[in-house]
This record gives C-alpha cells, structure tokens and sequence, in this order.
C-alpha cells in the first residue's frame, strides 16, 4: 500500500483540475517514489467524474493504492497513467508507462486502486412488496458505503413510481437493476388520449395496440380509427407524441 488520502464533498474534489493522464517531461526523470503518486492522482480523478456524473449527494471517499510484487523503477521518460478498469470504485485497476513510443525503452506496471466511497443515497424508507408502486414516503436518503455499487440512486424523485423486482427490506439501498418502470398501458386496454396545448386541453378515447412502462412510446388507434404513435404519461393516459403514422378506414 502507497497512498492514502481522504477526499471529502463534492466542491472540495472540483479544486483538482489536472486530467486523468500525469505527464512528466523526459528531460525530468520520474523518481519511483513518485509513481504510486500519479496513479493516486488519476484514480482520485475518475472518482471525482463518477461522482460528480452520477450526482451524488456529499460524497466522501478514501483512495489506497496497491502495487503488485515488481519492484517499481525511476523513468526518464514521460510517465503517463491509464485507466484500465474502472467499473467499480472498489476495485479499479490503472497502468503507469514509462516511454510510451513504439521501440522505446520503458516500463509498464498495474496498480489496484481501492476508494472507499459513501454518499447520501436513497434507501427503502420500509419494506416494499415486489410489483408495488413506490411512492415519495416509501423512499429516503441516507449516507450509505456504495464503494461497490455502480448504479446508486441520488434523487428519490427518479425511483418514485417505479417498483421492485423483488420485495425490497426497510433500509435497502435502492439500485436502478433491482428496480423496473410499471406497465401503466396494457395492450388492447382502453386508455385516454389526452392533447395539450399552453391552457388548452383535449381528451378522447383510444385503444393501446402495445403494452408501455411511463415514458415509453406506444400505438394507439383513436375513436376515429387512426393509428397514431403516443408516449404513456399514467395509468390508461397517453399524450401523443407525433403525426398519425397510419389510418385505418
């Protein structure tokens, strides 16, 4: 184990503003003290656009740097570092090369990077039955170590009105995989096809030809037989979402 350090808050990450690459210049030789350094750089810097893309809410983070059995060497080349694996913060992999030209003589050595990372994320308020619609109370925020989950959820507002794939327990961390969009539209069901306009609004009845979670484009034919593409809004409503694509006499 190399480096050890302790990034804590989002704002606090935004002040490290070099690239995910450390480069050195030739004519200034790389110590190879200094390598376990850059790759901690660049490791710090994946998780901060993880964390900063994911929108995770306080995140604080523990960075460790191990090396394998090689003994590492000092480079008078430039030294860069490369992002090999970084699925899961809580094990990426990283490569440090020294004198990347082709026929150049130099090195290349792997490094395992660790982050302990938490943040505030949503969890089950209580248990919730598989298939249950979530609503706002059934979800809460909590600080919670998500080093090995890549699919946290930050707003409760993304989880609400979808449901789970299995009984979700009080306190469970809500991940996207475990969690699915209801079908709000069934095939062949009468739905109503309802139009906006700034004030104006226009409903009429229609038939789903397709089944649809909220949010996903489906067709429906109208009262007067036109085929038309619409997108689901909630249970047995639809708004549409172009042109009649095809009408039936």
């Amino acid at each position: 184990m190399f480096n050890k350090s302790i990034v804590t808050g989002l704002g606090g990450m935004l002040l490290l503003s070099t690239t995910i690459f450390n480069t050195f210049a030739a004519s200034s030789p790389t110590n190879a003290e200094q390598v376990p350094v850059l790759v901690e750089a660049a490791a710090r810097q994946h998780v901060l656009r993880w964390a900063d893309s994911s929108g995770l809410i306080e995140p604080k983070f523990e960075l460790n740097v191990l090396r394998g059995s090689r003994p590492l060497a000092s480079c008078g080349q430039a030294v860069t570092v490369e992002a090999v694996d970084t699925r899961a913060p809580g094990r990426m992999k990283f490569a440090a090369l020294c004198g990347s030209a082709p026929g150049a003589p130099g090195w290349r050595y792997e490094f395992v990077v660790r982050a302990q990372l938490s943040a505030r994320i949503a969890v089950a308020a209580n248990d919730v039955p598989a298939g249950k619609v979530i609503a706002d109370e059934d979800v809460l925020l909590e600080r919670h170590d998500i080093s090995n989950i890549t699919d946290p959820v930050s707003d409760p507002q993304d989880v609400v009105g979808m449901s789970g794939k299995r009984a979700l327990r009080g306190g469970e961390v809500l991940r996207l995989a475990l969690l699915a969009s209801p079908t709000l539209v069934k095939r062949g069901e009468a739905v109503r096809i309802v139009a906006r306009n700034e004030q104006v609004e226009v409903s009429m009845a229609g038939e789903a030809l397709d089944a649809g979670a909220r949010g996903s484009l489906v067709r429906v034919r109208n009262a007067s037989g036109t085929i038309i593409r619409a997108k689901v809004t909630g249970a047995g409503t639809v708004q549409p979402a172009d042109m009649p694509v095809s009408i039936k006499p």
